[in-house]
């Protein structure tokens, strides 16, 4: 049981950094290795009991935003949820590769937008299901804290919601839904910084900024599109005047694209202000002010409020959910034989746990990936 289990998470690692590697080859490894994993976990007569092997081996995990001192725990629970997290993280790289390239087809859309609800999925499960039962709860700042992983959650959604819009912008739908669904995805963004306002600058600084020129940039598609549906209700003095906020808050994300790149933090850096969305909606302010202006000075000669128009518009179509997501049962290798084969009188010393000081796990080597254009996306 020991060989099988160790080769299926040899795979599972080899498959992390294999550009080749698919969802369906993700799955099936990942359901090998955490099938087997459960007869560490779970009693095999399905009670509400543990299994006696869940304290028996050490696991040790780095962090995404910590460095490489990694945390450890003696517990098959912080393994499964650890590897859970790490596959959450391939499907939004999967989804950030797919996206980088030269002309994205309608089924990689669909894949980039599946993969990121996949790993919204996991993320969540994760949290609520698995977490709580970690007998030592996760340091502040570490992957598994509940802070990061809701950051994770609402960032997976946004970036999917992303696909959305653009396909909503694509298929030329109401101007009505589209500024709902960029306004309800500039929601999402600002959610995910309000969840990291309260970790340390020194690793949180740069992921916030991200995600601050997203709320800044998605909440001025909002004002544009919205801009355009006045127009449309011959609302044209409030229609210019959502199109300033566009244009402004616009300028905002630009300026915050300059801050981001600047910023010191873990994670690479990416360069949304280049990404041809974003200057595609640039352009769109600038031309549908101009167009409003020259129909208020022709026809309506409506006055400019000096406020921006409050946006309340709620999505009632294509907003993101979850995935939901379940372990693999146990694997029908474990029986009462395999299990009574353990010897736990071999089991590690429980001071072993804690990591030196000094201590480093050296991290997996990513492939060099090179998108042939910049997705503009963060989370991986």
């Amino acid at each position: 049981m020991w060989d099988d289990l160790r080769s299926s998470r040899a795979r599972l690692l080899e498959l992390f950094t294999d550009l080749s590697c698919n969802p369906e080859m993700m799955k099936n490894a990942a359901d090998s290795y955490f099938s087997l994993l459960q007869g560490f976990i779970n009693s095999l007569d399905e009670s509400t009991q543990e299994s006696k092997l869940r304290y028996i081996q050490n696991f040790k995990w780095t962090d995404t935003l910590q460095g490489q001192v990694p945390s450890a725990q003696q517990d098959a629970v912080f393994e499964l949820i650890s590897m859970g997290f790490n596959v959450a993280l391939w499907y939004t790289k999967y989804a950030s590769r797919l996206a980088g390239k030269e002309n994205v087809t309608e089924d990689e859309a669909k894949e980039v937008h599946r993969s990121l609800k996949i790993a919204a999925g996991i993320f969540k499960h994760l949290k609520e299901s698995h977490i709580p039962k970690l007998i030592t709860p996760a340091e502040k700042g570490r992957d598994l804290e509940a802070r990061l992983v809701d950051a994770y959650i609402i960032q997976c959604q946004a970036e999917a919601q992303e696909v959305t819009i653009a396909r909503a912008i694509e298929l030329k739908h109401a101007p009505g839904l589209i500024a709902a669904l960029a306004y309800e995805t500039a929601n999402f963004y600002q959610k995910a910084d309000h969840t990291l306002s309260s970790l340390e600058p020194a690793y949180s600084a740069k992921w916030r900024k991200y995600l601050l020129l997203k709320m800044c940039f998605y909440t001025a598609y909002a004002y544009c599109y919205h801009g355009q549906t006045l127009l449309a209700s011959d609302k044209c003095g409030e229609a210019i005047r959502s199109l300033q906020e566009a244009e402004k808050l616009y300028a905002k994300a630009e300026a915050l694209c300059k801050e981001y790149g600047e910023t010191k933090g873990p994670g690479p850096t990416v360069k949304p202000s280049g990404h041809l969305f974003f200057r595609k909606l640039g352009n769109l302010v600038k031309n549908t002010l101009e167009k409003c202006q020259r129909e208020n000075g022709f026809i309506y000669f409506q006055k400019v409020p000096t406020e921006a128009p409050q946006l309340e518009l709620k999505a009632n179509y294509g907003l993101v959910e979850p995935v939901p997501f379940e372990f693999p049962p146990t694997s029908a290798h474990w029986t009462p034989e395999t299990l009574a084969a353990f010897d736990l009188t071999k089991r590690p010393k429980e001071d072993s746990t804690k990591p030196k000081p000094e201590e480093v796990v050296k991290p997996v080597k990513e492939p060099d990936i090179k998108p042939q254009k910049d997705t503009g996306c963060s989370i991986s």
